[in-house]
């Protein structure tokens, strides 16, 4: 039974966490992109915390190691992160699919950056080729034209790039720190200093204002979405199936959210879901399964049993 279960919250993981990029779209007609991003995690902060006091006996961080990790997770996993992929998603050409498939190019570069900061890890040949498959499976989604490299969707899928890069970065970091936190304190006071973060910068940008926001029923239903399914119920979700689990399946669900991700935003935004994208997930995929090749081949066994159960 709990192995139903597992899969059942799997992908309605996948699906939550990948109709977040057709949410963030769709929201972005109604909200400035940095500002959206704060008042997000403003909700999702509040909701996080409340749980910390309930389910841990650390609802607050203590020691100078455990504001480390909230300094890191806050700065590069909520802030840099969020905002990025917020504005990036706003250009034109980048649909809510792109944005997903670039994003799963994540578990690749957590793998690069562990490898050239954490001493005992390093990279194979074959590990290096994953990563610069995976590179190259952003290139081709971009699909950059030789005589304008700077073109809008181009930009805007390069944001999203740093975005993946960010959280890769901050999550490596999070792993040199000596400091031990329960993950819900950890991820509440994060959201909580990504959002001052982020409305910091929103306030330094001439475009973005409480004014420019408007207040219909879309508007509520994206913000809502995001703020109590996609981060609240759907980092409590992680969490539980990241402590059964293990982080190489759960790794998997940068892998299925791009099809979710993809069928929202057809049905919800008319969004075309081309060749081009379906290559480039592709690759980025081979290119995780060329780096974690070894721990994969150790979990198959695992996951042929949880699909022959169903």
């Amino acid at each position: 039974m709990s192995r139903y279960r597992d899969f059942a919250l799997f992908v309605a993981l996948a699906a939550v966490w990948g109709s977040a990029f057709m949410a963030i779209k769709a929201g972005l007609a109604y909200f400035p992109p940095v500002l959206f991003a704060a008042i997000r995690y403003d909700i999702a902060g509040v909701l996080m915390l409340a749980y910390a006091v309930y389910a841990t006996d650390r609802w607050r961080p203590r020691t100078r190691g455990e504001w480390s990790l909230v300094l890191v997770g806050g700065s590069l996993m909520i802030a840099a992160y969020h905002a990025l992929l917020f504005v990036g998603e706003g250009y034109a050409g980048v649909t809510s699919a792109v944005a997903a498939v670039v994003v799963s190019l994540n578990p690749v570069l957590t793998t690069g950056f562990a490898r050239a900061l954490l001493p005992s890890e390093r990279l194979t040949p074959a590990g290096i080729a994953g990563l610069l498959l995976g590179l190259v499976g952003v290139v081709v989604l971009s699909d950059p034209d030789p005589n304008n490299l700077l073109t809008s969707g181009v930009v805007g899928e390069l944001l999203v790039f740093a975005a993946a890069a960010s959280f890769a970065l901050g999550s490596v970091l999070t792993r040199r720190i000596e400091a031990q936190l329960p993950i819900e304190t950890m991820e509440a006071w994060s959201m909580l200093l990504g959002a001052l973060l982020m409305h910091a910068v929103s306030v330094a940008r001439p475009s973005e204002s409480f004014a420019a926001v408007q207040w219909t029923p879309e508007a509520v239903w994206a913000m809502a979405y995001l703020s109590i399914a996609a981060s609240a119920l759907g980092f409590l979700v992680y969490f539980d199936l990241l402590e059964r689990l293990g982080p190489i399946e759960i790794n998997l669900v940068s892998y299925v959210a791009p099809i979710f991700a993809a069928l929202s935003g057809w049905w919800f935004l008319n969004e075309v879901i081309d060749l081009t994208t379906v290559a480039g997930f592709l690759v980025i995929f081979a290119g995780f399964c060329l780096v974690k090749r070894e721990a994969l081949a150790r979990e198959l066994p695992k996951l042929r049993s949880v699909v022959s159960r169903q």
